[in-house]
């Protein structure tokens, strides 16, 4: 039996069902077909799913898109601006997330796994709404009506019963315009880090992928590079077990210009091992990682139980990459030192910083899981790594692409620990201010002009 939604509130706060203030709750299908069905690219209707909503945030890697006849079989459940996304089946992980819908995404439908919550405007603010199913204290209010057994799953039902305190429109909407800003402001930072990579990325492709300054050199063009940085390039293609490479560079394991690191776990379980000062990656802390530095992970471990495993301190910016499951070669860039358990490998770059070794793994990631077969999982091993066959620069050609993107990679950093600082001022203004613990006039002080 579910329990009254725990979030305190003020006492002239009246308390509605969610079903009360909804003008639609409502979750869709897959098209006939699943995933074979979809369309390679836009023509026009996308469909969200569940791996699409984030609390708070709406991520469009991998949205689906869906011809317009298989969107008319959907037409019951196609987004309009405003409307919120509530996950309503999954893991401990995707399971009750929600956001906004944003409007670039639009005309959109919603897959079974995805429920809509249109809000009567008149009644109740969106925003605020959104900030109820997103407080710390409602995803285990969510859990309690689970019907799905060890696979979580709530109801259209169960939704409209959901209990939740209604201050006065005019504080819903302040309160929301208050984490809203916030939200954007982590939003804004998300896109200029995605700028940066890219062009650090195209920069890398031009050098190292297409050979752009080698090919204009070989054909007599000027390479559009000052002379010093021209003159690391050759000026000839040869025929390799990869195709045409630049002369004088070698062809080998990526292990020639990086040394790789298991992870390991402590032997028992042991309470003093853990909830210490050393952030303790894992395959899961990997996947879920958004950005392209890991900077916080969902354990911790004691210096004891770090001498108690296989493992060992790994030097910020190490590349990380999780090295089985469903998850198989997702990576990302340590952002601090931390220690990793056995799901992990990390390569430790033999440059000073290892932004290069990441473009490097990120262009060939597809091929190495490829390579990778396990009896269960697809599995990248060790093997793998020393099998794989990349291009390799000459050395003084990664350092030159390392000092012009590592400054690049460094306000990406930057930016990402800005947005954790917000996100935790967020998530932490959230309950107060439902509470009524903080007033929407104090909560601007505290947050000041960052942001709103």
């Amino acid at each position: 039996m579910a329990v009254r939604a725990p979030v305190p509130h003020p006492n002239d706060w009246k308390v509605v069902r969610l079903g009360e203030i909804a003008m639609k709750i409502g979750s869709g299908a897959t098209p006939t077909g699943g995933e074979d069905s979809y369309l390679p690219t836009r023509a026009g209707y996308a469909l969200v799913r569940s791996q699409n909503v984030f609390d708070r945030r709406f991520d469009s890697t991998g949205l689906a898109f869906i011809s317009d006849e298989q969107a008319s079989r959907l037409q019951g459940v196609v987004l309009q601006p405003g409307d919120l996304l509530l996950n309503i089946t999954g893991d401990g992980v995707t399971f009750a997330r929600s956001c906004a819908v944003p409007l670039e995404v639009l005309p959109a439908c919603v897959n079974q796994h995805v429920s809509i919550i249109r809000v009567n405007r008149s009644a109740a603010e969106p925003g605020y709404v959104l900030s109820y199913l997103t407080h710390p204290s409602v995803k285990s209010y969510i859990e309690s009506f689970n019907a799905g057994g060890s696979r979580r799953a709530i109801t259209k039902g169960h939704i409209g019963s959901f209990e939740i305190p209604l201050p006065p429109l005019s504080e819903q909407r302040a309160i929301a315009h208050i984490l809203g800003a916030l939200d954007e402001k982590i939003e804004l930072n998300r896109r200029m880090n995605e700028t940066l990579e890219a062009m650090a990325r195209a920069l890398f492709k031009s050098w190292f992928e297409a050979f752009d300054p080698v090919r204009a050199k070989a054909e007599g063009r000027d390479p559009g590079l000052p002379k010093p940085l021209a003159d690391l390039f050759p000026a000839r293609l040869v025929d390799t077990a990869l195709g045409e490479t630049p002369e004088g560079w070698a062809v080998g394991p990526i292990l020639a210009q990086a040394q790789l690191l298991s992870g390991g776990t402590p032997k028992t379980d042991r309470t003093e091992y853990w909830g210490g000062s050393i952030p303790w990656a894992s395959a899961k802390d990997v996947s879920q990682c958004s950005e392209t530095f890991l900077v916080a992970t969902e354990r911790k471990i004691t210096q004891k139980g770090l001498e108690e495993s296989a493992t060992q301190l790994i030097p910020a910016f190490a590349t990380t990459v999780v090295a089985r499951g469903a998850t198989t070669g997702r990576m990302a860039l340590l952002g601090r030192q931390m220690a990793m358990n056995q799901t992990c490998y990390a390569l430790v770059t033999r440059l000073s910083t290892p932004f290069t070794l990441q473009c490097q793994l990120r262009s060939r990631i597809a091929d190495l899981v490829h390579a990778a077969h396990g009896s269960v999982f697809d599995t990248i091993t060790t093997s793998t790594f020393g099998a794989a066959r990349f291009t390799l620069p000459s050395e003084p050609a990664l350092r030159a692409f390392e000092r012009m993107i590592g400054p690049v990679f460094m306000r990406v950093l930057a930016g990402s620990e800005e947005s954790r600082t917000l996100a935790a001022l967020r998530d932490t203004l959230l309950p107060k201010l439902i509470s009524g613990e903080l007033r929407v006039g104090d909560a601007e002080k505290v947050i000041g002009r960052t942001a709103v």
